[in-house]
């Protein structure tokens, strides 16, 4: 199986062929749902971040068993969206932006597939975190649809679930953030370490904290959020259409 989709709802489980196959699949991090469908003929396995419903906030999500799900059934490219905050008066809401760098500002994840239990001391490098291939075919085909989409940011990850203070948002910003989100890390850094390709589309749903005088309010994001859904959805789906398989530097994971 090429690709796997994470994402909300707006991408589980809807294929060609309307709703697709549910698949429990079961990890040494516990059983993860998987919607297995197709797009364009190939065939693509969807996992909920949050769960169906919605209900895993980003702090306790099972980043590892997602991954390791997705890596079992021979995914070997993953498509991420996630709702972000703009830092960045260029990336105003709606903006769509294909990230290439990230801050962690995360704590207590679970972040890394190697823990120490084998006795291995394993170091991953991560000096281009998200496949250049895959962002390459991303703006190809926003090019294609005539989507506006900015290529090249870096996302700050943040533990939530709350959202940022004003204070932490100029810190974000001083340090280089283009936008501030919740779920990219440690999701990016386990996907290099199996040798998984791995690209995040941001959707800008909001001014981060401190840019607008308006409050931020999670039911306002979240319904931005899915109103946007659409448009990275026919982006993913003419990427897995048009994909061309590379020797990809993404490939050469880290010691098992």
């Amino acid at each position: 199986m090429e690709f796997g989709i994470i994402g909300g709802t707006g991408f589980c489980g809807e294929g060609e062929e309307g709703e697709g196959e549910r698949l429990p699949v079961e990890t040494r991090y516990g059983m993860v749902a998987v919607d297995r469908a197709r797009w364009g003929g190939v065939e693509v396995a969807f996992v909920r971040r949050h769960g169906r419903g919605h209900g895993i906030p980003p702090h306790r999500v099972n980043y590892r068993g997602n991954i390791a799900a997705l890596r079992k059934l021979g995914v070997r490219n993953i498509l991420t969206s996630a709702a972000v905050g703009s830092l960045s008066e260029e990336m105003p809401p709606g903006r769509l932006v294909v990230v290439d760098q990230f801050l962690d500002f995360t704590r207590g994840r679970p972040s890394t597939f190697f823990d120490g239990e084998s006795g291995e001391v394993v170091h991953v490098d991560m000096t281009q975190p998200y496949c250049p291939h895959l962002r390459g075919e991303i703006g190809a085909a926003a090019e294609l649809l005539g989507e506006e989409v900015q290529v090249g940011g870096t996302y700050a990850c943040a533990e939530g679930p709350r959202f940022e203070t004003p204070a932490e948002i100029r810190m974000f910003r001083q340090l280089g953030a283009d936008v501030v989100g919740m779920t990219s890390v440690p999701e990016v850094v386990l996907a290099r370490e199996v040798g998984i390709c791995y690209a995040t589309v941001g959707i800008v749903t909001n001014w981060a904290a401190g840019m607008s005088k308006e409050p931020i309010r999670h039911g306002e994001v979240s319904g931005f959020m899915d109103a946007q859904t659409p448009r990275v959805r026919g982006l993913f789906e003419q990427v897995v259409k048009a994909h061309k398989e590379v020797a990809c530097p993404c490939r050469a994971r880290a010691r098992e």
